[in-house]
C-alpha cells in the first residue's frame, strides 16, 4: 500500500471524523486492500471487503462524517487494522 493510500486509511480512523476525505481516493484505498467496488446505478456505491458489504448512496466529491463511520465500521468488521498500515 502506498503513502497516500496509508493516509487516507488513517483518515477514515481519524478522531474527530473527518469531513474532507474524496470518494476517488477512499475508493483508491478500499481497492488496493481488496475490496471490490460497484458503481451503479442511481448514484450508489458498493462495497464488498472479506465477506462485508456496505452500500452508500450518492457518494458526492467527499464522503460525509456519516459515511465515513460507515467505512470505518465496514473496515473494523473486515479485519483491517490501522496500525498494520502506518503513515
Amino acid at each position: 500500500m502506498n503513502h497516500r493510500h496509508r493516509k487516507v486509511l488513517q483518515g477514515v480512523f481519524a478522531h474527530p471524523v473527518s469531513a474532507n476525505l474524496h470518494v476517488p481516493d477512499v475508493t483508491a484505498m478500499l481497492g488496493e486492500l481488496g475490496a471490490e467496488l460497484d458503481h451503479s446505478h442511481g448514484g450508489r456505491l458498493q462495497i464488498h471487503l472479506n465477506g462485508q458489504a456496505l452500500t452508500l448512496t450518492h457518494p458526492n466529491h467527499s464522503l460525509t462524517p456519516d459515511q465515513v463511520r460507515q467505512v470505518r465500521k465496514l473496515l473494523e468488521s473486515a479485519g483491517i487494522d490501522p496500525a498494520a498500515y502506518p503513515a
